[in-house]
């Protein structure tokens, strides 16, 4: 009997050179937890999904890993993905992620959202989605 196929997201991997201190800068900015798992990786998940959940934002030590540039460049190194984040006050989360240890990216090119960069250089998104926010359909407040 052929049972029907299941794929579920186990993670967003996210190559940098240091796991733990990554996981640790986007637990602080979601108030998520974090699981180190060895040197090598470490993860950040939603409280109460209980220690190590998944789907989890997952952070892998790459020792080559080369930030991007953003916007990108020609011949230089170009970010493969981001992260965005819906917020209710713009500037109070700009505030909270650069606390946090994220900087403004220098160019920006809307007032309703805002580029950061990560401790390890990759680009994030805070944006400006207080009906999103409100919804009873959005997951992992």
């Amino acid at each position: 009997m052929d049972e029907e196929l299941k794929i579920k997201m186990y993670s967003f991997t996210v190559d940098c050179k240091e796991p733990n201190h990554l996981a640790n800068f986007y637990a602080a900015l979601l108030k998520w937890e974090t699981m180190p798992l060895g040197e090598e990786f470490a993860c950040a998940y939603p409280p109460g999904s209980n220690q190590g959940s998944y789907p989890c934002v997952l952070f892998q030590q790459n020792p080559e890993y080369k930030p991007p540039v953003w916007p990108g460049e020609p011949g230089v190194q170009q970010q493969m993905a981001h992260l965005d984040f819906a917020v209710n006050d713009l500037e109070k989360a700009v505030q909270h992620a650069i606390q946090c240890g994220a900087t403004v990216a220098d160019d920006q090119f809307s007032e309703d959202w805002r580029v950061m960069l990560d401790p390890a250089g990759h680009p994030f998104c805070l944006c400006q989605m207080k009906s999103v926010m409100e919804s009873p359909h959005f997951g992992l407040l």
